[in-house]
């Protein structure tokens, strides 16, 4: 048997005559750049999340950004964050010239531990940037509570996340900013990079509908220094076909999940994931922890089954980030998930075929 990890062509044939024609109209139209397609898809994030603004952009890692020079974070200023994330979590705000403070995760969710951030506040924090972690959102009640307590503001990283929930609000309503990326292997991909910003302020994304477009107010007048940061109309229309059908999406992601978890709650062997009762996930990863990971994903790679490890390495041992002064040892929980994690295939297609083939070579 020959499994997809992510099996992007499948859902392709599905939605195909859409697509297409949506790309078609949008080569016939030749308005390559803010056609009406990115206003058409606006619109629609906002009353898919409930956020009252939602700003596309051109990826997730440029929604990071977007996010924290709409709040003005300036070099000097400190942002806490996980060391368990992809890296365009810390890379941003090392970009801004600002200093990457991290805090280790909780060993069930393996987002931040909110417990263990108020010691790191200092008088130069100025925002904690959550990660919602293979599709989780964090614990927000309490990342909300400590924000307002030491006036901090709170930006979600919710690249893996779009369309999970936390107290049945989506994570893209719940921070002073909340981001996203539509990269083709997230749960929302389109045909290449695109992100989004979500937020309720409407100064914040006027702020950011400006940086966007080189901090513009009008053509040719610039009020910001911003970036060139807009979700071109192509990749607009895609995500509008592909919204369309994203609800039923989540809820096969879902149901594939249960699956897995099902079938290997009996081995002892492995560490399953873990969902609060607070929170629904969107799925974007099935990672499960095992002592014997390198030999593991050899024998499931002899048997036609791909693997992936998110993450194999944590920001404070990376190379880039030695100026930080971290070492071995700093983050205990975050280093043992990283040698332990394994990201089984997921998509909202994964048969049960595929589930029971996957988890009898998982013995």
């Amino acid at each position: 048997m020959k499994i997809d990890f992510a099996n992007l062509q499948y859902q392709h044939e599905l939605y195909k005559e859409e697509i297409e024609n949506a790309i078609l109209q949008v080569a016939r139209n030749c308005n390559f750049i803010m056609g009406n397609e990115v206003q058409e898809l606006e619109k629609s994030l906002e009353e898919f999340t409930s956020a009252k603004y939602a700003v596309s952009c051109s990826n997730g890692t440029d929604a990071l950004l977007l996010a924290m020079m709409a709040l003005d974070i300036k070099p000097g200023d400190e942002v806490i964050t996980t060391p368990f994330t992809f890296i365009a979590t810390a890379e941003t705000i090392a970009f801004l010239g600002a200093t990457p403070v991290f805090v280790d995760i909780d060993e069930k969710t393996y987002n931040i531990d909110p417990n263990k951030i108020e010691e790191k506040i200092t008088p130069k924090t100025k925002a904690i940037i959550p990660v919602s972690i293979y599709g989780q959102p964090a614990d927000m009640d309490k990342i909300s509570e400590i924000a307002k307590k030491h006036n901090l503001k709170v930006i979600i990283d919710g690249a893996q996340s779009f369309g999970s929930t936390y107290n049945g609000i989506t994570d893209s309503a719940l921070a002073d900013i909340s981001t996203t990326s539509f990269f083709p292997a997230k749960p929302l991909g389109c045909y290449g990079d695109g992100g989004a910003v979500f937020t309720n302020d409407e100064n914040l994304a006027n702020k950011m509908k400006s940086l966007r477009l080189h901090g513009q107010s009008k053509r040719y007048h610039h009020k910001y220094i911003g970036m060139g940061g807009r979700l071109d109309t192509m990749q607009s229309a895609i995500l509008n076909v592909k919204l369309k059908y994203y609800p039923k999406d989540l809820a096969k992601r879902a149901e594939v999940a249960s699956k897995y978890t099902k079938a290997l709650e009996n081995k002892s062997n492995i560490v399953l994931p873990y969902v609060d009762k607070k929170t629904t996930s969107a799925w974007a990863q099935y990672s499960i922890r095992v002592k014997n990971r390198d030999e593991l994903q050899e024998k499931l790679k002899l048997a036609g089954i791909p693997t992936a490890v998110h993450y194999p390495m944590p920001l404070h041992l990376q190379e880039c980030f030695i100026y930080l002064g971290y070492k071995k040892g700093d983050f205990p929980i975050s280093e043992i998930v990283s040698e332990e994690i394994m990201s089984l295939p997921m998509n909202p297609y994964v048969t049960d075929e595929e589930i029971e083939y996957i988890c009898e070579n998982l013995g």
